[in-house]
């Protein structure tokens, strides 16, 4: 690369991250992806800086200090400094940052800069970078720091937000020491509200505890120490704070914060006190226009003037914004034409500046109530590829993700005009005979962009060849063709001329996805040549091991019309190919003449290869030949790389991800110039393009944005080469001038493309011939034909099958037609067999499948069905295998690992049903656990009971042994009667020491496992006996059946079994009744099976064979040799042959042996009869034992249910005991961390308290020192004031008085103000500029005092010259004891901030010690005051119960001797008083008994005298005569008995009657009850539909009911939050009136702190 130079970025378009900065009052800048571009507002011109390192990161500007700084992107980065407009490298600042910047800021004011770095890191410094001196730093933590700002009032205060934070750190120093010190602003919640911290619990020194324990901070009872302590917060207080988006500083160095939420926040610095001035859901003002009234989002971005606020947000509104207090009020609002991002004042506050998202910046001066006008327009997104518009060789074009098409002047870089196309783009290339660009989408679209009106291009033609995205488009250097390439490995070629359509001549199949393409033209044989760089792996398509070279030939495929055969597709004979294998896969290809250049990024190379001469084939002959590189060159350092051929053929250009461009000529490779145009951190160049004249390059970064110019210089000697280069471009542009005027006019008369009627013309056709084709087929025909793409989602060749298909249709039309009624007279037969063989037999039917004449379509159904059995067998059998794997484990876990295996024991006659106690056998550790403790305490008590028996030798009193069993009340449980006994158990009084707890529950664990135990031995007992029960009642009902079956009786008999609870290992046994499925069998099962079987049939007809004994006996003596007494019943005495007869012909013997029979007929029937009566007894007796053996059994297993539920209470007892230990060493723990949390703080304290006294000593010493040399600044001064006239004795007197008050009289200047004094009003509040400044100031104004218009008459100018330089000396000498004073000021203003740290650090230390010695304290307390569990009866709890447990916080315990002796008091005196009411009872009963006998003597006396009067009044009737006169009465009782027998025939004959009447009555009165049962459903049915109505309109009468009430309580609380609106303003008013004299007091002692009257002159 002999002849080439250099290259030079001409100029750079794009815009990076949004941030503008002014960096004078007409010149603001912004970052384009490795430059910095410089924009003036005014004239619009621009200006570039190039990044010396690697990128740009962090980056800021100043315009008042007319500088701006940037740092780098690489490792260990460093900050540039430079100044505007020279744009000179003003200093590097290099820190401790490792990976990068996150924000930088410049001051306005001095020079100062503030960074902060990323991780790991963290740091946060402040520099002096015209000294390049670091000025201090300061850790951070948690997330990066996005943006920095200083307050232009107070340079000492820099805002830092964070995502999610905003901090102010706030800058202090002591002579050439700074400090920074960070402020962490508590922002609100998203509602608005204040999130409150968890206030430390005040530590009780009173001595009186809470119920269960002290109360302990959240991080204490978390267990937490350290750090995690201090920053821990309970989940329940966490809050969503809001998230700054746009900060500002006021005049008043109050902070305004915009919020993401839609919040406008106020901060004041020194307070960290938050003012919320709006809330998006509040109305902030009562106008209706929806510009002025704010909304949500509407303060994305601030900026201040003139105390005004102006604020844009995501709605396009500009707003200007007064504040009043508190309260805010839109003065006036601009619409935008989009939302803008970010705004910014120049420095003389005329100009503001807007910028969008979208890349549009605006101007606007609000002072000039001018117009908003756009000064920039570029966009922004990615760039996707760049290409120059060969017809004009004065523009380039561009293409972004998005769709942005763009056109770029080449010599300025202005953008021309520019066409959205709205959709994701992925390729681009130009055309060389038309003015057009096609775009490649990543629908699968290739779109056609007219370009013949720059400032307006627009979409003209658009097909749709793939269903994945077009990634390679490109053009043959003649214009004749378009190829496109994608994924799918199909390559479309079409007709590049507009004049032709963009016709589609056809496509290519690539031997795998594409990779890359490229094209060489051979004007002279007309053909083109095509190289595709294929990938044949299955992977990510990024690298292509195989290279296709196509030959087209022109003429051929633009003539003819056959050069395609019906599905469009090239035919074989108009086109040759060549299949080449590379040794290394390339990752970008292009073709040269008889040449390759690949770039290898395995390798990082650039090779080069011939093509061989042999190498055009035709295409049905693809055997691949191996390449080889002739010539390898050095590549980039990050890959992949991407090659661009120059439109001459003589240099290639190469571009990587490490950001290099590098051109060098095809014969000399290996020497290049190289230009760095991107950053290798945004992933580098991205495409590449030559200009037609070959000596500028356009390139587009990948992921920056930016788009770069650059031109290739070339030395003197290459100037031949330039030259034809030039000369090449321009011979094809007059070759191709006839064609692009005539292609450019058909180009011009295209219509707009317009997606919905051009997509559905295309298709118009196919539709019509479909539609009228299925008009003609049946309904069946359409059922198998109808299965067409959607027009508007196939593609080109989708419509070129459909086109095939359809022909085919029409063309066999009426084949298929005969086939479909052939096949229907033959499905008919079928089926008339198919019912034919449904009703032949059995024997003679066929199997359904041989119906079935397709004998391959049953062969593969066949085995889809076998291979599904297969599958679903697999499936099946993992699915046991995994139960069975769940059943081992749980197995294992749950029933093999218990040593007493749960189960049940059920009642006979009821439901009761009592469970055991499953238990794990205890573990190796816990047995040693045990015997340790045990140990221990074995020796604790040996050890108690050694020091008593000392305590009574040396007192010589023996004490009485007495065995003290402590009472179940005091222990707290009823374990020992229970089985639960273990003397090692502490005394629950005794129990203050943490390990003695433990213990404790160590001991109670083995009280419960005792317990537990205990019970289960007697489970065992009692299911054993029934175990045993269930035999005997077997055996008894054994016999009970035997006895049955004798006496003929079916009864059905009780019969005890086991359940599944008593029995519960039957769960892990699966019987075949489980099974409700045919069990599956293997062959060799189904084999085994069957041989089982046969050995049974063999088996059974031996056992036939040996039975023939047994058939005899059975026949001759029924099966038996002797008589039992059991067959008794079954006896029965033979009848005589002659009992055939009639008796009449019987003879007397026969009569004889006749009786003889009846005898022992009647005998044994006797016999059986009292057989049976015996069996029946004998089967009462066994019922009835059965009954009481199985009754007694229910009442043990009762007492078992008892002593269960008393064990159940004694456990219960024992574990809360364990509870209240738990929570006792829980509540240890809890104070213990609290107490090393303590600690810490105190020991970190101690740490910071020394620090800040090292550092308190050492700023002290250096204060004495300044205040030294302050003193002899104001001596040396002080002696200039006496010298004067010692210096001037030989002046007159009058004279030396003039003079002297000339001395003393000073020119009027700006005052110099200092931090302390905090006026931030006024400008040149920065000590480290102000004096210098000021100084100079004085030295001018001195100037005018020195003209000789001032000198007294009478003086020599000699005089009035040696005057002036002592009066100068005089101004500098106060100046500087000024300059002093201040700094001294400055000095002793810090040393009283750091004294101020020093109590304040002291103070902590005093009251972390006060908070432990308190927390000691209740740790002592807590451990002395134990809580113990007292047993009391029922009846001895006074206490009275509440909803679920017992309030006992006032409650007293009460020795029981006092309840007993007052209950026997009450009982004595209860006794007196039931004997005196017993008394009073037998002599109220006495006089009742003497009450009643006179009554029933007075009742008896009046019953006499009633019968005597009946006696007397007695009328004797005809009847009581005839008694009286009848001698016998056996005739009138026998009359009397005939009647009445009569008399009761008849009723009995009437009763008959009324029975049956009475019958059809309940009849009927039965039918009339169904009828009303009926209606009764029926009622209820509307009964409840009623209910459901009548309960609506109950809670609607009570809804309306509430909402009156509602309305009430709704006035009422309008009416507090009225009063109390009211007091809360009154308050702020006051708070407001005492901050403002709080003030006022603090303006006059920091005007009087630097006081020199302290001063002694000599």
């Amino acid at each position: 690369m002999d002849v080439l130079g250099n290259l030079e970025v001409r100029w750079v378009q794009g815009f990076t991250n949004g941030t503008f900065k002014f960096v004078d009052k007409k010149t603001a800048c912004y970052t384009c992806g490795d430059f910095i571009v410089f924009l003036n507002v005014e004239t619009k011109t621009r200006k570039t800086l190039q990044s010396p390192a690697s990128g740009i990161g962090a980056f800021t500007a100043s315009g008042h200090r007319r500088c701006l700084a940037f740092s780098d992107l690489r490792l260990n980065p460093s900050i540039f400094v430079y100044n505007y407009p020279e744009l000179e490298l003003m200093c590097e600042l290099k820190g401790t940052a490792q990976l990068g910047y996150t924000a930088l800021a410049l001051c306005d004011t001095g020079p100062y800069l503030v960074s902060s770095s990323s991780i790991p890191d963290q740091t946060i410094t402040l520099w002096n970078w015209e000294s390049m001196i670091p000025l201090c730093s300061h850790p951070i933590l948690g997330e990066d720091i996005t943006a920095l700002v200083f307050n232009p009032m107070n340079w000492c205060q820099i805002c830092a937000v964070k995502s999610k934070a905003l901090t102010i750190w706030n800058v202090e120093r002591c002579g050439n020491y700074h400090l920074m010190n960070p402020s962490a602003v508590d922002l609100p919640a998203t509602d608005g509200s204040a999130i409150e911290c968890e206030a430390s619990p005040s530590h009780m020194l009173s001595g009186k505890l809470t119920h269960f324990s002290p109360q302990m901070p959240t991080s204490a009872v978390a267990g937490l120490s350290g750090d995690k302590a201090d920053d821990f917060v309970p989940l329940k207080r966490i809050k969503t704070k809001l998230c700054p988006s746009a900060i500002c500083w006021s005049t008043s160095s109050d902070l305004y914060v915009g919020c993401k939420e839609g919040f406008l926040l106020c901060v004041n610095p020194d307070t960290l006190l938050v003012s919320v001035l709006y809330k998006p859901q509040t109305e902030v003002t009562s106008t209706d226009d929806s510009e002025t009234s704010l909304q949500e989002g509407s303060f994305q971005s601030l900026a201040l003037l003139d105390c005004n606020l102006f604020a844009t947000g995501i709605e396009g509104i500009l707003r200007k914004i007064q504040m009043k207090g508190n309260k805010l009020e839109v003065l006036q609002t601009w619409a935008l034409d989009e939302a803008a991002s970010a705004v910014c004042f120049s420095p003389d506050g005329e100009t503001l500046l807007l910028t969008s998202n979208t890349g549009c910046v605006y101007r606007f001066k609000p002072l000039l109530k001018d117009t908003i006008v756009k000064v920039l327009d570029v966009l922004c997104g990615d760039f996707v590829a760049v290409a120059p518009i060969y017809t004009d060789r004065s523009i380039c074009l561009s293409v972004r993700e998005a769709g942005d098409v763009q056109l770029w002047v080449l010599d300025d870089g202005q953008c021309m005009g520019s066409i959205s196309l709205q959709t994701h783009v992925t390729s681009m290339a130009c055309c060389l005979v038309a003015q057009y660009v096609v775009v490649g989408t990543a629908t699968g679209d290739v779109l056609f962009v007219e370009m013949t009106t720059k400032q307006k291009p627009r979409l003209v033609h658009r097909v749709h060849f793939y269903h994945v995205p077009v990634d390679h488009l490109v053009f043959d250097q003649g214009g004749n063709f378009l190829i496109t390439g994608a994924s799918d490995s199909r390559m479309f070629v079409l007709n590049a001329r507009p004049s032709k359509g963009f016709e589609v001549i056809g496509w290519i199949e690539a031997p795998g996805a594409i990779v890359s393409l490229s094209t060489q033209y051979q004007r002279e044989s007309g053909q083109v040549k095509v190289l595709v760089l294929c990938s044949k792996t299955g992977r990510e398509i990024n690298e292509g091991n195989v290279l296709l070279l196509l030959t087209l030939f022109v003429q051929q495929l633009t003539d003819s019309t056959s050069c395609v055969d019906v599905y469009g597709r090239l035919r074989e004979d108009v086109l040759h190919s060549c299949l080449y294998e590379l040794p290394h896969a390339l990752c970008s290809c292009v073709l040269a003449t008889n040449k390759i250049f690949g770039y290898c990024q395995q390798r990082k190379v650039l090779q080069r290869f011939s093509i061989p001469e042999s190498g055009e084939k035709p295409s049905n002959v693809l055997e691949a030949v191996k390449l080889i590189p002739e010539e390898e060159a050095a590549g980039h350092f990050l890959s992949p790389a991407f090659l661009q051929l120059s439109p001459h053929q003589a240099w290639l250009a190469t571009v990587g991800r490490d950001g290099l461009v590098r051109v060098c000529e095809i014969s000399t490779m290996d020497r290049c110039v190289q230009l760095q145009c991107h950053s290798c951190w945004q992933d580098g160049v991205g495409s590449v393009c030559f200009t037609p004249d070959s000596q500028t390059l356009v390139t587009s970064g990948l992921r920056d944005g930016s788009l770069v110019c650059s031109r290739l210089r070339l030395k003197l000697s290459g100037s031949g080469k330039a030259a034809a280069a030039t000369q090449y471009g321009q011979s094809i542009a007059d070759s191709f001038e006839s064609v692009v005027s005539s292609e450019n006019t058909v180009l011009t008369k295209m219509t707009d493309w317009d997606s919905q009627t051009q997509s559905f013309t295309r298709c118009a056709s196919f539709h019509t011939e479909e539609v009228n084709f299925n008009e003609k087929m049946s309904h069946e025909a359409e059922q198998e034909e109808n299965y067409f793409a959607s027009p508007t989602s196939s593609t080109w060749l989708d419509g070129k099958f459909d086109v095939v298909l359809q022909e085919e249709i029409q063309q066999y039309a009426e084949m298929k037609k005969n086939l479909r009624r052939n096949i229907k007279v033959l499905r008919d037969r079928i089926k008339a067999m198919m019912e034919e063989n449904e009703s032949l037999a059995d024997m003679e039917k066929l199997e359904q499948q041989e119906f079935n004449l397709d004998v391959e379509e049953q062969q593969r159904l066949q085995l889809e069905g076998k291979q599904e059995v297969t599958r679903v067998r697999k499936e099946i059998e993992m699915e046991n295998l995994a139960k069975c794997y769940q059943r081992e484990v749980l197995k294992r876990e749950c029933w093999d690992s218990m040593q007493v295996k749960g189960k049940a024991i059920k009642a006979f006659h009821s439901e009761n049903e009592v469970k055991n106690y499953p238990m794990k056998e205890r573990t190796e550790k816990e047995l040693e656990e045990l015997h340790r403790v045990e140990t221990t305490r074995q020796i604790e008590q040996e050890d108690s009971q050694l020091q008593e028996a000392i305590l009574d030798t040396i007192s010589g009193e023996k004490r009485e042994e007495t065995a003290e069993d402590d009472s179940p009340a005091l222990t707290g449980s009823l374990s020992a009667l229970y089985g639960g006994v273990n003397p090692y158990l502490y005394n629950q009084f005794n129990l203050h020491v943490r390990e003695q707890k433990i213990n404790q529950i160590t001991l109670l664990k083995d009280v419960i496992y005792k317990v537990k135990s205990t019970f289960n031995k007697e489970f065992e007992a009692v299911y054993k006996q029934k175990e045993q029960e269930i035999n005997r009642v077997r055996e008894k009902k054994k016999r009970i059946s035997e006895i049955m079956t004798e006496l003929d009786l079916s009864e059905t008999l009780w019969e005890p079994n086991l359940t599944d609870n008593e029995c519960p290992e039957r769960a892990l046994i699966v019987t075949d009744l489980e099974i409700k499925v045919e069990k599956y069998l293997t062959p060799e099962q189904k084999e085994k099976e069957e041989n089982l079987r046969e050995e049974d049939k063999r088996q059974m007809l031996a056992a036939k064979s040996d039975k023939m004994r047994d058939q005899a006996l059975n026949v001759m003596m029924g099966g038996v040799l002797e008589l039992k007494k059991e067959d008794v019943l079954k006896m029965e005495v033979p009848q005589p042959e002659f009992m055939s007869k009639p008796e009449v012909q019987w003879t007397e013997d026969e009569r004889k042996s006749f009786k003889e029979f009846e005898k022992k007929a009647k005998e044994l029937i006797e016999e059986q009869e009292k057989y049976r009566k015996t069996l029946e007894t004998e089967m009462k007796k066994l019922l009835t034992s059965i009954k009481e053996a199985t009754q007694m059994f229910d009442e043990r297993l009762t007492k078992l249910f008892e002593r269960k539920v008393k064990s159940e209470m004694v456990i219960y007892q024992e574990e809360l005991k364990i509870a209240n230990l738990v929570h006792s060493i829980q509540t240890e723990e809890e104070i213990l961390s609290r107490e090393n949390q303590l600690s810490l703080k105190l020991e970190k304290a101690r740490i910071v308290k020394n620090e800040i006294g090292e550092e308190l000593k050492k700023h002290r010493e250096t204060v004495d020192e300044f205040r030294e040399v302050y003193d002899n600044t104001v001596a040396e001064d002080k002696l200039l004031d006496k010298g004067f006239r010692k210096e001037f004795y030989d002046i007159p007197g009058h004279i030396i008085d003039q003079l002297y008050k000339l001395y003393k009289r000073r020119p009027r200047v700006q005052k110099i103000k200092t931090q302390t004094e905090n006026n931030p009003f006024k400008e040149g509040a920065l000590l480290g500029t102000a004096p210098s400044d000021g100084l100079s100031l004085m030295m001018k104004a001195m100037e005018e005092l020195d003209a000789p218009e001032n000198m007294p008459e009478g003086l020599d100018p000699v005089v009035w010259e040696r005057f002036c330089l002592a009066r100068r000396a005089k101004v500098e000498s106060e100046q500087k004891v000024k300059l002093k004073a201040l700094t001294l000021a400055e000095m002793q203003a810090f040393l009283q901030r750091r004294t101020d740290e020093d109590e304040n650090a002291q103070l902590e230390i005093k009251n972390l010690i006060d908070e432990l010695n308190g927390l000691c304290e209740e740790k002592m307390r807590f451990r002395l005051d134990s809580m113990v569990q007292i047993l009391l009866q029922q009846g001895q709890v006074e206490v009275e119960a509440g909803d679920f447990i017992a309030d006992y916080t006032d409650a007293l315990l009460i020795h029981r001797g006092v309840i007993e002796d007052l209950n026997s008091t009450i009982r004595a005196l209860g006794d007196q008083k039931i004997a005196s009411m017993v008394e009073c009872k037998d002599f109220r009963k006495g006089i009742i008994q003497q009450e009643w006998d006179h009554r029933r003597m007075r009742m008896e006396l009046e019953d006499l005298s009633n019968k005597a009067r009946d006696i007397q009044t007695l009328r004797i009737t005809q009847e009581i005569q005839d008694y009286l006169t009848e001698t016998s009465n056996d005739n009138m009782v026998s009359k009397h008995l005939t009647t009445l027998e009569r008399t009761i025939d008849l009723q009995e004959t009437t009763h008959q009657k009324k029975i049956e009447t009475c019958k059809k009555q309940i009849k009927h009165l039965n039918r009339q009850d169904a009828q009303m049962q009926e209606k009764n459903a029926a009622l209820d049915l509307r009964i409840a539909d009623m209910e459901i109505t009548v309960a609506e309109r109950r809670n609607i009468v009570e809804a309306v009911a509430m909402g009156d009430n509602k309305k009430t309580e709704a006035e009422k609380n309008y009416q507090d939050i009225i009063l109390r609106k009211k007091l809360l303003n009154i308050v702020g008013a006051q708070s407001e009136e005492i901050l403002l004299l709080r003030a006022e007091v603090e303006k006059l002692r920091m005007k009087n702190f630097p006081s020199l009257s302290k001063l002694h002159y000599n």
